[in-house]
């Protein structure tokens, strides 16, 4: 149990609530307020009414169905890191550049924006392909690798998709969320992520995580093109494509101080 007693000079309220959240921070899935209230050593209708004062400031998120408990998107949005995307266009420049010309491949990259992928780069084939995505296009998250890639590491991500229908935009899509999770388990394992005619027909992609100097997720770089193009006669990625997205990635990454001891 927490010992939360009031000290002089701070306030036990705010101690309360802040102990709260680092219970729900902690916690991978939503929480009941009998777990939080046992946890803290608070009465429940103590625990409650902090809950409730939270949930109005939207710093907790409490589930319509369940009732249960989870950090709320007003406290993920005031943490998470704020990336202007002329910025990132420009750190990410040269490296999209140098992986559309090894590649062959339009080269994509994509930040969060509500429950939505933004596609805030886009570097064209050096083809006469036509062009299928182009900068200021809005992506699934649940149905493009770029939005795969954010799914598996930004809470906010999760959230946003959770809120909504996993819409199904091709026989391919995934709209189950436990065959998501695994898929997304698989991103985060192999520290890429693909699409295959998931978003629409005739399209697919590969992606991979961009992250600031903190080690925050805050874009994702892709490769996009043909099934056969990006994958073998089966439809799986090919992984020497797999390897030159996630070493632009990190490229990027390390252009925005992912890395540096500094």
């Amino acid at each position: 149990m927490s010992n939360l007693h009031h000290m002089p000079g701070r306030v036990q309220s705010v101690e309360r609530a802040a102990a709260i959240l680092q219970v729900l921070a902690v916690e991978a899935q939503p929480t009941p307020l009998h777990h939080l209230a046992a946890a803290l050593g608070l009465a429940k209708g103590t625990a409650h009414g902090l809950l409730q004062t939270l949930k109005d400031v939207g710093f907790v998120d409490q589930d319509e169905e369940s009732g249960l408990y989870a950090i709320g998107a007003g406290l993920l949005e005031l943490a998470a890191p704020k990336l202007d995307h002329n910025e990132l266009r420009s750190r990410a420049l040269n490296w999209t550049d140098a992986l559309a010309g090894r590649t062959h491949l339009a080269v994509l990259v994509g930040t969060l924006e509500g429950d939505h992928v933004v596609v805030v780069h886009h570097v064209l084939r050096s083809d006469e392909s036509p062009v299928t995505t182009t900068t200021g296009a809005a992506l699934p998250l649940h149905g493009s690798a770029l939005g795969k890639v954010l799914l598996a590491h930004d809470p906010r991500a999760m959230r946003s998709a959770r809120a909504g229908e996993l819409e199904s935009r091709t026989y391919r899509t995934v709209v189950d969320w436990p065959a998501l999770q695994r898929q997304l388990a698989d991103v985060r394992d192999v520290g890429w992520a693909a699409e295959v005619e998931e978003r629409e027909p005739g399209v697919a992609a590969l992606a991979a995580p961009v992250r600031d100097r903190s080690g925050y997720v805050v874009a994702a770089i892709g490769v996009e093109g043909a099934p056969d193009e990006l994958c073998d006669t089966r439809l799986r990625p090919r992984p020497a494509l797999a390897r030159q997205v996630t070493d632009a990635a990190r490229a990027v990454s390390r252009e925005l101080g992912h890395g540096r001891r500094t």
